[in-house]
């Protein structure tokens, strides 16, 4: 099943992502050519505060041309443990920092042409604490009761696949 690689390229080399293109053979003997979106690891959190409410962002996203709300996101940086960018990010996403994180799983955004996994946790127990990072001065901070969130999935309002899985995940281990 597994594809052999017979050559690589780095086509792109940006700040975020890079691109490789991969020339394999395919278990039948077919060449075909992958083009890879080369991206580090990320994480995803679904941050409850005291009342029950799901703390999440809403902000512009280029490649949709919407707005969109999401769960709190970012890229775990180069040295940096996926626990600890859970803590920074909400820091300086929402400016909250969580008393409690717990790993509830993670996922491939895009296996089928991209590298990154996102580690998904639940954030709990929220004190005030902002750090100031670039490009968040355009995010809104939304609350959201979590008895709402199904509603918004299914009528679009929260549609981008971290928030949506990580969401899900939430609300079935809930039900249990």
């Amino acid at each position: 099943m597994k594809e052999k690689g017979l050559s690589s390229i780095t086509a792109y080399e940006g700040q975020v992502v890079s691109l490789r293109v991969e020339t394999v053979e395919k278990p039948s003997g077919l060449r075909a050519t992958r083009e890879i979106v080369v991206h580090r690891d990320c994480i995803a959190a679904v941050v409850l505060d005291e009342s029950n409410n799901v703390v999440m962002v809403r902000q512009f996203r280029r490649p949709t041309g919407k707005i969109l709300l999401e769960i709190p996101a970012g890229s775990v940086e180069p040295g940096e443990q996926p626990d600890g960018c859970v803590k920074r990010e909400l820091q300086e996403e929402i400016g909250y920092l969580p008393g409690k994180i717990k790993k509830i799983g993670g996922f491939y955004s895009a296996p089928g042409y991209c590298t990154e996994y996102l580690h998904l946790y639940l954030a709990t127990d929220l004190t005030k604490s902002h750090l100031v990072a670039e490009d968040t001065d355009e995010i809104e901070i939304v609350r959201v009761p979590i008895s709402d969130v199904l509603k918004m999935i299914r009528n679009g309002e929260i549609c981008d696949a971290k928030s949506v899985a990580g969401l899900l995940r939430v609300i079935l281990e809930e039900i249990r």
